[in-house]
C-alpha cells in the first residue's frame, strides 16, 4: 500500500495526471511543459511529488490501473534506486564510543563522528533519532518522489554498533522491520503518534532532550534481550511476506568489537553486510591516530565475518596523521591484499574539522592536508589498481563544506578523479563505474565470467554476467569455498561443510509486485543462472575432494521467497540447499 500524504485530489492536479496518461510524454521536458500548463492560475507551480500522490491516490482508488512506465517519467532523483533496491539510511542515537580517533569529529547532538548538517543526521534528528520513524517517514518520502519500495536496504549508521547496549541493538532493529511492515498510510509521523510502549526504552529514564548516553535497564537484562529478540524474529518473519520487505541490513562498527559471538549476534539481528572502519593499514599510522586497534584485529575481523558469509564494506582514509602520498599509495594497494579483499569501499579522504583533536594538531602546524591537487592526484593514481569484484561506494564523505576547517571540500571529487584517470588513459574496474543500471539488455549481449582470489583461508568466486560490448555489468554472485580445515569445523554449526554465497545483485529499476516488469537485466533470470553456475562450480570442487554437502546463502529477510523458489530451505540463521 502506497504511503502518502494527500487526501483529497485537486481538480486541476487530477486533469493533469489523465492528460498525462492518455498521451504518455516521451520525455520530463514535455511533462514539464504540462505541469506549467496546469499550474497557471495557481500561487505556485505544482511539485512533481504532488503528480506522484495524486498519481497513486488515483490507482489506490481504481480509478487509473498502475502503470511503471508512467512512473518512471513522473519519478524524481531516479538514480536513488537505479541500482534495484531502495536505500534507507537510519542514525542511531548519540552515545558513547570505545575509540579515541583524534580525526574523529564530536558533535553531541549525533552518534560519534557524525555531523548533523549531514543530510542523513538532519533527517535522524528531525525523527528524534527514533527507528521507526525513521524508516517510516524515509519510505513515505520515496513514495512521494514516485519509487518503488518493495526492496529496502536497510542502512544503519551511527558511531560503533557493537558498543551499543545489545538490548537497545535489538529493539532498534525491530523497530526498523515495525516500519517496514507498517499498513498505515498516513502522512508524515512524529513520536507523538507512536504507542509509549513502543519509544525507546532508554527515554523513559532520561529526559527526552537529552541526548549522551543510554543506561542499563532494570531486572535481568539477559532476559530481557532474549524477549527482545523473540519480538525481532516475529517482525522478521512477517517481513519476509510484507510489501517492504528487506533485502539488506547494514551496520556499521570497529574491527576490534568482532569477534565470534559478535559475529553470531549480527546475524540474528538479520544483517547482511557490515561495514568496517579500516581506516589504514599501518600499525604506525594507526597508533598515531589513536585509533585504538591494529591490522591484526582488522584482518581477524574480516575472517570472522567472511567465513560467516557476510559481505564485508571497508572504510579507508588517506591523508591521515603521519601518512604521505607515497605511503597511501602503498596502503591502498594493501586493501587487496590475501587477508583484506573488502567487497566494496568507501574512500572518505581526511578533513580538519573543529571538534576533531587532529584540528589542535593541525593548529600547531604538525599536520597539513593534500591540497586537493595532490589529493586528486593520489586517488586517480589508486583507484586503477581497484580488483573488479569491489565496487567503490564513495570518494568522499558527505560533510557539509562549512564544517571543514581545512581538507578536500569538493563535492564531485569522483567525477573530478575518474575524468583524471580516463583522460590517462587508464581503465576503472570497480562495480560502480561499471554499472549497467537500468539499460535494457539481452542476454545475447551479455557474457558470463569468473574471477577467482584467494583470502588465506577460503577461495573466492566472484561470477558476473558483463556486457561483450563495453563491459558494464548487469549482475553478479559472490560465492565463498572455506578451506577444509575452516569449514569442517565452523563456528556456526548450521555452516559446517559448506559453501557460502554471500551476495547475489542483479541490477535494474526495481518493478512493483503485480506489475509489468521494466525490460532491465533483473528480468531475464540472471539471478538463476548466477546460482546455477554458482552450484556447478562447488560439485565440480567436491570432484576433487568432496568438503561440501550443501550451498549456504546469508538470505535478508525479505529475500527468503525467493530462495526458496530456487531449492533452498530456512536453515538456522541462514537458507541452504544440499548438494
Amino acid at each position: 500500500m502506497a504511503i502518502y500524504a494527500l487526501n483529497k485530489i485537486d481538480k486541476s492536479l487530477e486533469d493533469l495526471v489523465y492528460e498525462v496518461v492518455s498521451n504518455t510524454p516521451k520525455d520530463k521536458k514535455v511533462l514539464s511543459k504540462l505541469i506549467k500548463k496546469y499550474s497557471e492560475g495557481k500561487k505556485g507551480t505544482i511539485s512533481r511529488s504532488e503528480v506522484v500522490m495524486t498519481y497513486r491516490k488515483l490507482c489506490d482508488e481504481g480509478k487509473l490501473k498502475s502503470d511503471n512506465k508512467i512512473l518512471e517519467l513522473i519519478q524524481m532523483k531516479p538514480t536513488r534506486t537505479q541500482s534495484g533496491v531502495v536505500p534507507v539510511t537510519v542514525l542511531t542515537r548519540p552515545f558513547e564510543c570505545p575509540g579515541q580517533c583524534i580525526f574523529c569529529p564530536t558533535d553531541i547532538r549525533m552518534p560519534k563522528s557524525y555531523l548533523k548538517d549531514e543530510p542523513g543526521a538532519q533527517r535522524a534528528l528531525n525523527n528524534s533519532f527514533d527507528p521507526f520513524l525513521q524508516v517510516y517517514n524515509r519510505l513515505r518520502a520515496f513514495e512521494n518522489m514516485g519509487h518503488t519500495t518493495d526492496k529496502i536496504e536497510l542502512l544503519v549508521l551511527g558511531g560503533t554498533w557493537s558498543f551499543y547496549p545489545k538490548d537497545y541493538q535489538v529493539w532498534f532493529v525491530k523497530r526498523c522491520f515495525d516500519a517496514m511492515n507498517t499498513a498505515k498510510t498516513k502522512g508524515i509521523m512524529t513520536l507523538d503518534d507512536l504507542d509509549e510502549k513502543d519509544l525507546d526504552p532508554t527515554l523513559k529514564t532520561i529526559n527526552k532532550n537529552s541526548v549522551r548516553g543510554l543506561p542499563y535497564m532494570s531486572g535481568d537484562r539477559d532476559q530481557h534481550v532474549e524477549k527482545l529478540y523473540e519480538e525481532l524474529v516475529s517482525a522478521q518473519v512477517l517481513n519476509s511476506k510484507s510489501k517492504h520487505r528487506n533485502v539488506g541490513l547494514v551496520l556499521e562498527t570497529r574491527p576490534d568489537w568482532i569477534t565470534e559471538k559478535e559475529v553470531i549476534h549480527l546475524r540474528r539481528l538479520g544483517a547482511t553486510k557490515i561495514q568496517i572502519g579500516i581506516q589504514s593499514l599501518d600499525d604506525e599510522i594507526l597508533k598515531l591516530n589513536k585509533r585504538g586497534h591494529g591490522v591484526k584485529e582488522t584482518k581477524d575481523a574480516i575472517k570472522y565475518l567472511r567465513l560467516a558469509g557476510f559481505k564485508i564494506h571497508a572504510h579507508w582514509m588517506p591523508n591521515l596523521l603521519g601518512s604521505t602520498l607515497e605511503s597511501d599509495y602503498k596502503d591502498f594497494k594493501k586493501l587487496f591484499s590475501k587477508e583484506i579483499s573488502p567487497d566494496e569501499l568507501k574512500i572518505y579522504p581526511t578533513s580538519i574539522i573543529e571538534t576533531a583533536e587532529l584540528y589542535e594538531v593541525f593548529k600547531r602546524g604538525e599536520f597539513i592536508p593534500y591540497t586537493t591537487d595532490d589529493l586528486v592526484d593520489l586517488l586517480a593514481k589508486c583507484v586503477p589498481h581497484t580488483p573488479r569484484y569491489v565496487r567503490i561506494s564513495r570518494l568522499i564523505r558527505d560533510i557539509p563544506s562549512d564544517d571543514i576547517v581545512s581538507g578536500n571540500k569538493n563535492t564531485n571529487l569522483r567525477e573530478v578523479i575518474e575524468k583524471k584517470v580516463i583522460d590517462a588513459g587508464f581503465k576503472l574496474n570497480d562495480i560502480r563505474y561499471r554499472e549497467i543500471k537500468v539499460r535494457s539488455v539481452e542476454e545475447k549481449e551479455l557474457k558470463m565470467k569468473t574471477l577467482i582470489y584467494d583470502t588465506g583461508y577460503s577461495t573466492e568466486y566472484f561470477i558476473s554476467f558483463d556486457t561483450i560490448k563495453d563491459d558494464k555489468i548487469a549482475g553478479f554472485l559472490r560465492l565463498t569455498l572455506p578451506y577444509k580445515n575452516y569449514t569442517k569445523n565452523h563456528y556456526i554449526t548450521s555452516l559446517n561443510e559448506s559453501a557460502l554465497i554471500r551476495e547475489v545483485h542483479v541490477y535494474g529499476r526495481a518493478n512493483e509486485i503485480g506489475q509489468e516488469a521494466f525490460k532491465t537485466s533483473q528480468h531475464i533470470g540472471l539471478g538463476t543462472k548466477l546460482l546455477l553456475e554458482a552450484e556447478r562450480i562447488v560439485k565440480e570442487e567436491n570432484k576433487k575432494e568432496h568438503i561440501f554437502k550443501k550451498i549456504s546463502v546469508i538470505s535478508a529477510i525479505g529475500t527468503r521467497e525467493y530462495y526458496k523458489t530456487k531449492g533452498f530451505s530456512i536453515d538456522g540463521m541462514y537458507m541452504s540447499k544440499e548438494i
